[in-house]
């Protein structure tokens, strides 16, 4: 097995990889980083950028350990003990509203019982559902995924349409894509295996956002499909501060409030009942947010 630290090392590499990315994708905005520490145990970077074409975006690194948390040793029944986590979450907001949000986030967790699992995934939300856009963002994670296990994408895309998904909305917050989480041995491959899959997951990440970027310059947009956006951002906060679970873990194990809510968008809003024209394209992106769409073949 690797140790801790050799899985932290390379989570930091990913970071400093995607970051690089992203800047080139922006053309203008630079990442600015802020290191900080938990005091409980560990710490981290966080790195934020605002530019041209991200409005707001965040690339953040963490390596916490302590002891486990009364509350997470029930919710993840877990024997008492110290535990150690590390990571990579990333969440981007397009100034364009034709160009849609994204999430990534890829993670390792151990517990002094000896138990570990990796964790994560990338789901896509878009303001305006393009279907080119959707089909061609799951075709890349099948691939990414094909690669390691011919039952991963499937099953993730599965527990990403539940995992995402606003019960007190009805919809999901996006077009989906993968999530997975408790990821160990059992599934036939080696924790070095998994933590590959991992890697190049989030090495393939800055490649399909710059390509959705560089689709989505080449809509127009103007004040309509602002306010369209401001309204849908409203959704991803609600699913990040209700159910989110990444947040709750966060919270819970006193990491640091700011690295954590660095998801937020940069303005959001909430009108009372709004109803679309339902010949419009916001009615169509609402119809399509559902579970269990076949973004490949649609």
């Amino acid at each position: 097995m690797h140790s801790i630290t050799y899985i932290s090392a390379q989570f930091q590499t990913l970071q400093d990889f995607i970051c690089q990315k992203l800047e080139a994708a922006d053309g203008i905005g630079k990442f600015q980083e802020d290191l900080w520490m938990r005091a409980a145990g560990g710490g981290g970077r966080t790195r934020t950028i605002s530019g041209e074409k991200i409005e707001k975006g965040g690339v953040a690194f963490s390596a916490v350990h302590g002891p486990l948390p009364d509350t997470l040793v029930k919710s993840m029944q877990l024997e008492p003990g110290n535990f150690f986590a590390t990571g990579v979450s990333i969440v981007l907001h397009p100034e364009s509203p034709m160009a849609p949000i994204i999430h990534m986030n890829v993670r390792y967790f151990e517990t002094s019982g000896g138990r570990w699992w990796f964790g994560g995934g990338i789901d896509l939300t878009p303001h305006y559902i393009v279907d080119a856009d959707a089909r061609d963002f799951h075709l890349a994670l099948k691939s990414c995924c094909d690669q390691f296990h011919p039952d991963f994408y499937s099953k993730f895309k599965d527990q990403a349409d539940s995992y995402f998904y606003l019960p007190h909305r009805k919809e999901t917050r996006g077009v989906g894509g993968i999530f997975y989480d408790y990821l160990n041995d059992s599934c036939g491959l080696s924790q070095a295996e998994l933590l590959n899959f991992c890697l190049a997951l989030g090495r393939l990440f800055p490649d399909i956002y710059a390509d959705l970027l560089q689709r989505a310059a080449q809509r127009p947009w103007g004040t309509p499909e602002k306010k369209w956006q401001m309204l849908r951002r409203g959704r991803y906060v609600e699913f990040n501060l209700v159910w989110d679970r990444g947040t709750r873990f966060g919270l819970e194990t006193d990491g640091r409030t700011e690295s954590i809510l660095m998801s937020m968008p940069p303005g959001a809003e909430w009108i009372y009942n709004f109803q679309p024209d339902p010949e419009g394209p916001e009615s169509k992106t609402l119809l399509a947010l559902k579970p269990g769409i076949d973004w490949i073949n649609a």
